[in-house]
């Protein structure tokens, strides 16, 4: 398959082509119906006397090309109605009615504060035009109205607030916010490829409109992507915000599979500068070792690093309800636990203990109500532990308590 990309250097352009590059080239294994062997890129700078080859050998086209910022209204039009009409042209000049995809905009729906919109205009235009191909020459035409978009390589100050907060917070920068109870609905690039591919599988999702509002149905007019998001622009700078505090507090704010904070989340990494891309941890350091938090979250506990000097002894000690894992990745240690209190015959629980090396890693859980240790069993390395705890330390309710593993066995 040769696939046509107009826009090429564009956000969803380059996001596209970068997929479409993994599975031509094996990469991406998860579209096996998908046998892509020539991607045409086709960008303003590109030699305008390509789009003839292109038009003329290709199995599918998306057609991203268009206008956002011009410096006039008027090049709204000819930037994206202007462009559409040559390359049908060009199509039809070679009788190619592959499929074709068109991206347009909610704009287009010329409803509530998009009414006056002449973006709107052009892309409504661009539609018509489309669907008046498809009528003509039979070719598949799809048409996709796109919400607010964003993800990574957005470009900031531009046509997306989303890409403009996270390059701002991202950098520290001044930023307003004019309304904070002004809601985007918000598209993720990743979902966007996804349906972009899934309509290269012709297995895109169809829906009509009713104003600005979807509904969705198999003979609609209209494509659509069926992920979306509701924001208000107060929610997305606070959870960037918390975002931006995460190398002071090292607490990562609820991400649930699936969700905007998520997909936010990676957005807004994409944007940080060179000097926030690392940052210094708070070492605990004795002579026994070096103790150090890397990371919290909300429900999902925490995760240290914990460097044992040779012959040292951590831990020796229990909790009510935390539990732990100890997972060593250098050196060569014993780990020991023993239950709290004593049996039935008034002797202590047994001790069990746990072999630990770097060469052979294994997870050790720390069970609640026992007591545990970790031992580094060499004379010359340091044993390096990563421990999860399923809940973040709370000075104010430590949950902790100091009892040696190995006990005199008399009262």
């Amino acid at each position: 398959m040769k696939i046509l990309v107009t826009g090429s250097a564009g956000f969803v352009g380059r996001n596209l082509i970068e997929s479409l590059k993994n599975i031509r080239d094996g990469k991406d294994r998860t579209r096996p119906n998908l046998d892509i062997t020539d991607i045409y890129e086709y960008d303003v700078h590109t030699e305008e006397s390509l789009l003839d080859a292109y038009c003329r050998d290709c199995d599918f086209v998306f057609n991203l090309a268009g206008v956002n910022r011009p410096k006039n209204q008027e090049e709204f039009m000819s930037g994206n109605f202007g462009f559409a009409s040559m390359l049908l042209d060009t199509l039809r000049r070679y009788q190619n009615t592959c499929p074709i995809m068109l991206s347009s905009s909610i704009q287009a729906t010329l409803v509530g504060r998009y009414a006056d919109s002449e973006y709107g205009k052009s892309k409504l235009a661009g539609e018509e035009l489309f669907f008046r191909y498809g009528q003509e020459t039979g070719a598949h035409v799809l048409v996709y109205r796109f919400p607010n978009l964003f993800g990574k390589w957005c470009r900031p100050n531009y046509n997306s607030a989303v890409a403009t907060f996270c390059n701002a917070i991202a950098n520290e920068e001044e930023y307003t916010v004019n309304d904070r109870s002004t809601k985007l609905e918000l598209l993720y690039i990743d979902n966007l490829v996804q349906e972009m591919l899934d309509a290269l599988e012709g297995k895109e999702h169809h829906c009509d409109y009713n104003g600005s509002e979807k509904l969705a149905g198999e003979g609609g007019r209209f494509c659509y992507v069926p992920v979306t998001y509701d924001a208000t622009l107060g929610e997305i700078v606070d959870l960037l915000e918390s975002f931006r505090r995460m190398s002071d507090t090292l607490l990562i704010p609820e991400i649930p599979e699936g969700s905007f904070a998520k997909k936010l989340f990676s957005t807004y990494l994409s944007y940080l500068p060179e000097k926030a891309i690392s940052y210094d941890l708070s070492m605990n350091v004795d002579n026994r070792g070096i103790f150090t938090e890397l990371i919290k979250t909300v429900s999902g506990g925490q995760v240290s690093i914990n460097i044992a000097h040779p012959g040292n002894v951590r831990g020796q000690h229990w909790h009510h309800s935390k539990w732990e894992l100890f997972i060593v990745v250098s050196g060569h240690g014993l780990i020991q636990e023993r239950k709290i209190g004593r049996d039935e015959k008034g002797e202590l629980y047994p001790v069990h203990s746990f072999e630990v090396t770097g060469e052979k890693m294994k997870a050790v859980q720390m069970l609640p109500g026992y007591t545990h240790n970790i031992i580094n069993l060499s004379d010359t390395e340091d044993l390096i532990t990563v421990m999860w705890a399923n809940e973040p330390f709370a000075p104010e309710h430590p949950d902790t308590y100091f009892e040696k593993v190995e006990l005199c066995p008399t009262v």
